[in-house]
């Protein structure tokens, strides 16, 4: 399932012993866009520290009722390793953050989770070999603060992101959302992270080697068109292969909103 992350802030988190209020921001790593953590505003349950809750911590989303399980006690969460809030995650902190609850650490291996292209809670951690030869250092980038990025084609500016869509089953941020607004009223178009040629953070600028109208021709995209036969034709636009041409037989390939 793809979810815009304004979708998100719609959602009850809800824990095993009760709701534990809502997600408010998104930190991804900019290798693989995946997102890492949720921050949770729990209406001041836990004040003075940011929240974090894993993706490894979530069950399906329950739509019907507007609700993100949370396998995880409220206890379980206020005994977890302290970040107070407005400061950075460092790697000190996401191993003890880990440790604590037992999962298998993303930065091992070559895949967005670590030896393993999905989330697998009970997946063994890899030798001190691999370990030491695959470890990376993860950059964790904040989705409210890249939202308003400019995006800047070959021949000029072209607007800004808007927002993201994650892939629920991967946690990968398969599109950013792109205003054009102040060229072309009222559009948006989708491009995925793979098809940027590189960001400047510093400059708050998304830079991608296509034309401004290349991405003006691209499929227009309104919330209620994100089908899989859009995905298809946006990928056909820009000559490039669908990422669920790589998922496992096993899964379910039909995306809905």
């Amino acid at each position: 399932m793809l979810l815009q992350t304004k979708e998100f802030k719609n959602f009850k988190l809800r824990a095993k012993d009760g709701d534990i209020g809502k997600a408010i921001e998104f930190f991804f790593d900019d290798k693989h866009w995946t997102v890492r953590y949720l921050v949770a505003d729990t209406g001041g349950w836990l004040f003075g520290r940011q929240v974090l809750i894993s993706p490894y911590a979530l069950g399906p989303v329950d739509e019907s009722q507007r609700v993100f399980p949370v396998k995880l006690t409220k206890k379980q969460i206020e005994e977890s390793p302290l970040l107070e809030s407005n400061k950075p995650v460092s790697r000190q902190f996401e191993n003890e953050f880990y440790d604590y609850y037992g999962w298998p650490a993303y930065w091992y291996g070559s895949y967005s989770w670590g030896v393993n292209p999905y989330m697998l809670s009970d997946q063994k951690l890899p030798d001190e070999t691999i370990r030491h030869e695959k470890a990376w250092d993860p950059n964790l980038r904040s989705m409210n603060e890249v939202t308003g990025y400019h995006i800047q084609a070959t021949d000029g500016t072209i607007g800004h992101v808007a927002g993201f869509i994650i892939d629920e089953n991967t946690w990968t941020i398969r599109y950013m959302i792109v205003d054009t607004g102040n060229w072309w009223v009222e559009h948006q178009v989708l491009i995925s992270p793979q098809w940027i040629d590189r960001i400047s953070w510093d400059e708050s600028k998304v830079f991608l080697a296509m034309s401004r109208d290349t991405i003006k021709q691209a499929p227009e995209y309104m919330e209620e068109s994100l089908t899989r036969d859009y995905e298809t034709d946006l990928h056909k636009h820009y000559d490039r292969q669908g990422y669920w041409t790589e998922e496992p037989p096993t899964k379910e390939n039909k995306t809905v909103l």
